[in-house]
């Protein structure tokens, strides 16, 4: 029997939890793949009420706009990244061979085993790099719960832990940890709709020249080696 998790998420990013029924299941599947087939601005629950052969309203018993389920969505996948930290540096003693699995998780967690068969896993790293910025880049941020960034924050505040413990003196470790997950969404997107913007590439599903860049930034900034 397959092995399947449940990524816990605050209240407040749901009206009701959709990771507990068949059609917030479907919901979560298919939003996923609309939105990274016709993007934020084209989505609508219009379509995606189609596309699972239900109402609008069924979908509005889960969430109160599609910015809410961006939200939701952005949140699972960074909470998905946080349970890969903890599972990949849990027994390791040096903290950068711990940063690099870090750095790792950021470039490659499409490719770690996610659990959660109505997940496609490939589809929801891209819509993170394309679109997760609009959950904390808006103008009603300040009206907004704190529900939307919790999940970042826990992910930013482990990265720094480790950052800390390799160079106890560096004055910036929030802004690195920042950084290097903004690096990563973002070069991955230059990458690929804007090549003229980064210096690396990717080829395929070969992501190994954001990652060298990321270590290659990280340990610069730390004065250290990896």
């Amino acid at each position: 029997m397959p092995i399947s998790i449940k990524i816990r998420l605050n209240e407040k990013l749901y009206l009701r939890d959709p990771q507990e029924t068949s059609l917030g299941q479907e919901i979560i599947r298919h939003s996923i793949l609309l939105l990274d087939e016709v993007g934020f601005n084209a989505f609508n629950f219009k379509r995606l009420a189609k596309r699972i052969e239900s109402s609008e309203t069924s979908i509005y018993h889960y969430f109160r706009n599609k910015h809410m389920l961006l939200n939701y969505l952005v949140s699972l996948y960074l909470g998905w990244g946080s349970y890969l930290i903890d599972i990949y540096t849990i027994n390791i003693e040096d903290p950068k061979k711990r940063l690099k699995n870090i750095i790792n998780i950021l470039v490659y967690a499409s490719k770690y085993n996610l659990p959660i068969e109505y997940i496609n896993k490939n589809c929801l790293h891209r819509l993170i790099f394309s679109e997760g910025s609009r959950t904390y880049h808006t103008k009603k941020i300040a009206d907004q719960n704190e529900a939307s960034p919790q999940n970042l924050k826990m992910l930013i505040k482990k990265i720094s832990a480790v950052i800390t413990e390799i160079s106890p003196n560096f004055p910036y470790p929030t802004v690195l940890a920042n950084n290097l997950f903004e690096m990563a969404n973002r070069h991955m997107y230059y990458a690929l709709y804007f090549p003229d913007l980064t210096e690396v590439s990717i080829k395929g599903d070969n992501f190994d020249e954001v990652k060298k860049m990321l270590e290659h930034f990280a340990f610069t900034m730390l004065r250290t080696t990896a």
